[in-house]
């Protein structure tokens, strides 16, 4: 029985007796345990918040905001199809509904009765995600950015004091 192993080494296909598909452990009798679902969970450390931004320049759009009118920041028209959840480049007409018409420009106003904005969720910045945990870190103090090269060279030196 030794001679034809392939490795002499010791422990090789010794607890598979030779085949090594078949699983030579002790099971249990009986059936499975369920999974405990009731236990603790692990506390939501990233908090996020659920808004709509402007497909131009990314500024968060406010609660109210008019989709007919345009953004607050950059001036771009709100009510057209990049700024719509349904708008998809890869499908027809670009637009995951069945729209009757194709509308070619794709970043100007329309009329669409299919309108819906675009929601996007993101991290919230404003709450300091994890800060009420008890090993969070403790807020850097503000430092005045400087204003010209000799406070920069002012700040570095004394950073490194020789």
């Amino acid at each position: 029985m030794d001679g034809d192993r392939k490795y002499k080494q010791r422990g090789y296909m010794e607890s598979y007796n030779g085949d090594p598909r078949r699983d030579d452990r002790p099971k249990a009798p009986g059936p499975k345990p369920p999974l405990d679902v009731t236990g603790p969970r692990l506390p939501r450390l990233v908090q996020t918040v659920t808004a709509s931004r402007c497909y131009n320049c990314s500024a968060t759009l406010p609660q109210d905001i008019d989709f007919r009118g345009a953004c607050p920041k950059c001036n771009a028209e709100l009510h057209c199809c990049k700024q719509c959840a349904y708008f998809e480049p890869s499908t027809r007409f670009q637009c995951l509904k069945p729209v009757p018409a194709r509308i070619p420009v794709k970043d100007k106003a329309n009329e669409c009765s299919l309108f819906s904005p675009r929601v996007t969720v993101a991290r919230d910045a404003a709450t300091g995600a994890g800060s009420a945990g008890p090993s969070a870190r403790p807020a850097l103090p503000l430092v005045d950015e400087p204003r010209n090269a000799s406070d920069a060279r002012l700040a570095f030196d004394r950073l490194f004091k020789k």
